[in-house]
């Protein structure tokens, strides 16, 4: 069967080359991707496969039935939202929409997931169960598409035995793929505060209530949270990354400041209590110096936990079909991603899809204007997410 999906993989690349290339073209934000979606659905009439659209937004889930389809069932999983990004690179297929660019590699995923669906589709009657392939729209923006999939009611978690998706890693050559078992991405949650104090003149602090010196305060307290309250075996990061003031000169004490930060974590009850901390320091902080500081924690995606049993079999399925020498073991991440919504409901594995090549000078990272694939990776992309369905229910 290995070699079967292979070929097929090699047989479908220019299509899915063609299909990643108008994808490419035509970016679309998180929560607007109509378009994209239209241009899914026609190619799944097309190629008659049974699907429901407009789920959780935008999203599409298309079901592939082998035998005995009630025996189990699995998904497979691809986003297909953009960034808000102009992108540079003169390509044929460069972003025709202004200031939107596929620069996190969705185009890729949702083509890699369209390769195996068809794949599937052909060997349906070789396995036994239903795959359903969940093309999910708005990962990049909250509260992510994966969680308005997931309480739409129409993807049926609780009777699903895993569900697998895969993303795109410029830093690893084309060919080759990651696995990570157990924690592998961070929460994220982003923070906001308001500090106000009383302003005046500069020359004349004992007659105002300084802003600026209880944040810098409190920014410093913030992070004893890390470095006193965090265990060394729960990755914890806070960082303040803004903050500005209401004033106009140098001599003048502003009355507000605000900060904005975000907060990244890997396990959900310290997460909470990290909640808790925040609040407590900024009140006592502000009450120091006689100011007032309010707290704004908007809960983000959470922690990123691949099940260990399903990963450790994808790894070695992933190892059969590209050779062990092409399947590495990935660092953790302080990055999020909402299909960390999916492994808080089921078993589920994330994996990394490796598309760069060096020799090419395909390098640039991803959310950056110059981000570019080696089209390549869509023979493995499509190939190893179609075997890794296929071992499930084989």
């Amino acid at each position: 069967m290995k070699k079967t999906i292979h070929a097929l993989s090699i047989k479908c690349h220019d299509y899915l080359k063609d299909i990643r290339r108008y994808l490419h073209t035509h970016p679309e934000l998180s929560f607007h991707e109509e378009k994209t979606a239209k241009y899914l659905v026609d190619i799944l009439q097309k190629h008659q496969i049974i699907f429901e659209d407009n789920v959780g937004g935008y999203g599409i889930i298309a079901k592939i039935e082998g035998r005995n389809p009630h025996k189990k069932t699995i998904g497979l999983r691809g986003d297909m939202d953009a960034l808000p990004i102009q992108e540079e690179n003169e390509v044929p297929y460069k972003s025709i929409n202004q200031g939107i660019m596929h620069a996190c590699g969705h185009d890729v995923h949702t083509t890699c997931l369209l390769g195996a669906l068809l794949i599937l589709n052909e060997l349906k009657d070789e396995f036994e169960g239903t795959i359903l392939c969940v093309f999910q729209p708005a990962e990049e923006k909250l509260p992510g598409g994966a969680s308005l999939m997931l309480k739409s009611g129409k993807l049926p978690f609780k009777e699903m035995a895993s569900m697998v998706g895969q993303h795109v890693y410029p830093s690893l050559e084309v060919g080759k793929v990651g696995f990570r078992s157990g924690m592998y991405m961070a929460s994220a949650d982003e923070l906001y505060f308001t500090i106000k104090g009383k302003g005046g003149h500069g020359a004349m602090p004992q007659e105002c209530i300084d802003p600026i010196l209880v944040a810098a305060h409190f920014i410093t307290n913030l992070q004893t949270i890390t470095s006193r309250y965090a265990t060394p075996d729960i990755p914890t990061v806070l960082t303040i990354g803004k903050i500005n003031s209401k004033g106009g000169a140098t001599n003048i004490i502003p009355d507000e400041v605000y900060l904005e930060g975000t907060l990244r974590t890997m396990n959900e009850p310290w997460r909470d209590e990290i909640h808790q901390h925040i609040i407590r320091i900024a009140d006592h902080t502000a009450a120091t110096f006689s100011g007032e500081i309010s707290s704004r924690i908007e809960v983000g995606y959470p922690c990123l936990i691949n099940e260990p049993e399903l990963t450790s079999k994808c790894k070695s399925w992933a190892q059969e079909y590209l050779g062990s020498e092409n399947v590495i073991e990935l660092p953790l991440r302080m990055t999020a991603e909402d299909f960390a919504y999916y492994t808080q409901v089921m078993d589920a594995c994330f994996y990394r899809l490796g598309t760069g090549n060096i020799q090419k000078n395909i390098t640039a990272p991803i959310h950056t204007s110059r981000f570019d694939i080696d089209e390549d990776a869509l023979i493995t992309g499509a190939g190893l997410m179609a075997y890794l369905g296929f071992k499930q229910l084989s």
